[in-house]
Order: structure tokens, then C-alpha cells, then sequence
């Protein structure tokens, strides 16, 4: 896999899971602040669609994961 390709895998996982966590009427439901993770990760893919930069992007490159098209 591309490092774009793991980028949208986590950023989905992580939407998922926080969305999971973090809707009262989930059975896996912890706290309604989970709902601020998901916020978080959806302005960074709003931010990394403007300025083409991400920080797990970078993270991945350096880990040696290849850039991609």
C-alpha cells in the first residue's frame, strides 16, 4: 500500500471508532468527547486537502511506506 492509501485506511478507521465510541446509543459508547477525536481527524483532512500536507503522511515516509501517484 501507498502512504495515501494508509492514510485514508487510518483516517477512516479512526472516524469509525471515535463515532463508535462516542455516540450514546452505541454499545461500545465511553464518553461524547470521543465525538472531538473525529472532529479532529476530519479538520486534518480538510487542511491536508488545502495545504497538501499530512502529518501521518510524513509519519508513514519515514517509516519507509512508499509515496505513491
Amino acid at each position: 500500500m501507498t502512504s495515501w492509501q494508509l492514510v485514508r485506511l487510518f483516517a477512516g478507521l479512526f472516524i469509525l471508532a471515535s463515532l463508535a465510541l462516542g455516540i450514546p446509543g452505541s454499545p461500545l459508547f465511553v464518553s461524547q468527547w470521543w465525538l472531538a477525536f473525529t472532529a479532529f481527524v476530519g479538520a486534518n483532512l480538510l487542511q491536508s486537502a488545502f495545504t497538501r500536507w499530512c502529518p501521518l503522511e510524513v509519519i508513514l515516509r519515514k517509516l519507509g511506506v512508499h509515496a505513491g501517484a
